[in-house]
């Protein structure tokens, strides 16, 4: 190491500064962390990510069970709130007092969910004054304002007002309205992999602000195997992050 770990006396040794955060930084590599781990993910997207730092974490860290679910669309905080989960990865923004936020792991593009038809068959893009020529479907349940604002703004950049579609609670519910042409919906770019069906085009959203994912958990809820899964999944999200920062795709 370049310098003394320990200091030797004639009945006991002690770890010197440098030793001290040695053992810190080796510490979580050699004690195991026992126990389960409930974790929700909000979109296919978080899924993907949760699922590869539950792979990887099975062969360093054996005994943490991890529990996967994903996070109902009708009640985006409920279940972490309630205890249902101990951490969720998730779409910002999240500004909920009780709530931590970690920093942003990954952003993409969003893309306007819309049916194959006119108004806007055949578009290569839109703008989010578009919008204004076509309903958005909404979101029922317990929904904080500045989430459903991001996600169904009711004006456009320029002042027109975005005409409200249909209510839904699960996103298959969401993809046969829009291929039914009730409504369109704003949604992260990685649906268009994940979710691509007859009768739903997906259309890039131009000058648009990227949508972020990242963790967040109870305040005051922290542990050691909280912070564990939070370093994981910041190596997994720089292994599939793109070499462009405004899109994103599945590694």
């Amino acid at each position: 190491m370049g310098a003394p770990l320990f200091t030797r006396a004639s009945r006991r040794a002690a770890l010197t500064g440098l030793g001290s955060r040695f053992r810190e930084d080796l510490e979580p590599h050699y004690r195991g962390i026992e126990g389960m781990l409930h974790i929700g993910f909000s979109t296919p997207l978080a899924g993907e990510m949760v699922m590869k730092a539950t792979e990887k974490l099975r062969t360093t860290q054996p005994e943490l069970a991890v529990e996967l679910c994903e996070v109902p669309l009708f009640d985006p905080y409920g279940m972490l709130r309630r205890g249902g989960f101990d951490l969720q990865l998730t779409d910002y923004p999240v500004r909920e007092d009780d709530l931590t936020r970690g920093t942003t792991l990954l952003t993409e593009d969003r893309v306007l969910a819309v049916a194959a038809g006119p108004p806007l068959v055949g578009r290569a893009t839109v703008t989010l004054d578009d919008l204004a020529g076509v309903p958005l479907l909404t979101i029922a349940g317990d929904i904080p304002e500045y989430w459903l604002e991001h996600r169904l703004p009711r004006r456009t950049p320029s002042g027109r007002p975005i005409e409200r579609g249909p209510s839904v609670t699960n996103f298959q519910e969401t993809l046969t309205l829009v291929a039914g042409g009730s409504g369109a919906l704003l949604a992260g770019a990685h649906v268009a992999l994940y979710h691509g069906r007859p009768g739903i085009s997906y259309v890039p959203v131009e000058g648009d602000e990227p949508l972020g994912y990242g963790l967040m958990w109870r305040s005051g809820g922290g542990s050691r195997a909280i912070e564990l899964f939070g370093r994981t999944a910041r190596e997994i999200a720089r292994g599939m992050a793109p070499a462009g920062p405004r899109r994103s795709v599945p590694g």
